[in-house]
């Protein structure tokens, strides 16, 4: 009895692991800024980078609200109330809608990268159906997740966006251009890969034992899940959990366990689909990653940007999964250059 009961206990740890959205963190103390290194470049078809190394002077900041204290708004649409932030109307332009990864709520993404982008853009951040503080449940599909998503960028007006996909939000990416090209000008896709990728079904194996391994260590999963185990990699994992930790007022409600285990199902099911012909996407696409992804492998990416013809393809060297976090400026200088094209 004793030993069924301290077997639920470790279950239930690690359930209630799999849903605390900024999870347990050992960042306390630790440094805001990336490790320095040269940015790694890779040029996929028509387009490339210079691989020269990128200047990083810090991108001021001019906005009035930023990601640590804009408010939360609610838009209702096909029956869902979506819960969303924006920043950076007064940009004007193509709004840049993000679209966020495997369990992420809103205070899952990196206050520098949402800050760095709306400082020229118009952003808005949301949460898909049955995701954080939106209501509904959760698909099962990455497709049904993709026509929310569209649904949502209806609501709010707009007749053509750029799409910045992360890990699953690039998937649900890739979904939203192939139904729907006019709506989308420009895509970036981040930590990710083409349907039936190697690997991509077996993401929740992956996530899974590293909730495990971060429950047993008091550690974030992200420390494991989003980079790489080098000096290089652990202090940028801290660094980057120090980040989502300030916004400490009006933050998201965490996932629920039906909406994390729905996603996971979605990812299965993708991954074992059949590739899509993606060669009919002529929207430009920057595709970008760390040189050493585990959930999402990067052969993935460099696949992802042969598929693709009109695509640019970036890959962080000592980076995983949170490439884009880890080498947060190199990535925002990028973004902003490939989105002013």
């Amino acid at each position: 009895m004793r030993y069924l009961l301290k077997r639920h206990l470790l279950k239930a740890s690690v359930l209630a692991l799999t849903l605390a959205t900024p999870f347990i963190s050992q960042a306390a103390g630790a440094s805001n800024g990336s490790p320095d290194s040269n940015l790694a470049v890779v040029g996929a078809s028509n387009d490339s980078l210079d691989s020269a190394k990128i200047s990083k002077p810090p991108i001021e900041q001019a906005l009035e609200v930023n990601w640590k204290t804009v408010p939360t708004q609610f838009i209702s649409a096909g029956g869902v109330e979506f819960a969303y932030r924006e920043l950076g109307k007064q940009n004007g332009g193509t709004p840049v809608v993000f679209l966020g990864h495997l369990a992420a709520v809103l205070d899952n993404w990196d206050p520098r990268v949402v800050d760095g982008i709306a400082a020229k853009h118009h952003v808005v951040v949301f949460d898909n159906r049955g995701v954080g503080a939106s209501s509904g449940a959760s698909p099962k599909t990455i497709e049904q997740m993709a026509d929310d998503a569209t649904t949502f960028i209806k609501a709010m007006g707009f007749n053509q966006v750029d799409l910045f996909g992360f890990s699953m939000g690039g998937m649900i990416s890739q979904e939203i251009v192939l139904k729907d090209p006019q709506l989308v000008r420009k895509m970036i896709l981040a930590g990710t890969g083409p349907a039936g990728g190697k690997g991509i079904s077996d993401v929740s194996g992956v996530s899974n034992f590293e909730l495990l391994h971060g429950l047993i260590t008091f550690q974030d999963p992200k420390q494991y899940l989003f980079f790489t185990r080098t000096p290089n990699g652990i202090a940028a994992g801290k660094a980057f959990l120090a980040r989502l930790k300030e916004r400490t007022e009006n933050r998201d409600k965490e996932i629920t366990f039906s909406a994390y285990f729905a996603q996971l199902q979605a990812l299965k099911a993708w991954g074992q689909k059949e590739p899509a012909d993606l060669s009919v996407v002529k929207n430009p696409v920057l595709i970008v990653n760390g040189d050493n992804d585990r959930m999402v492998p990067t052969t993935n990416t460099h696949d992802l940007a042969r598929r693709l013809p009109n695509s640019t393809l970036v890959i962080y060297p000592d980076a995983g999964h949170g490439g884009v976090f880890q080498f947060h400026e190199e990535f925002v200088l990028a973004a902003l250059e490939f989105l002013a094209r």
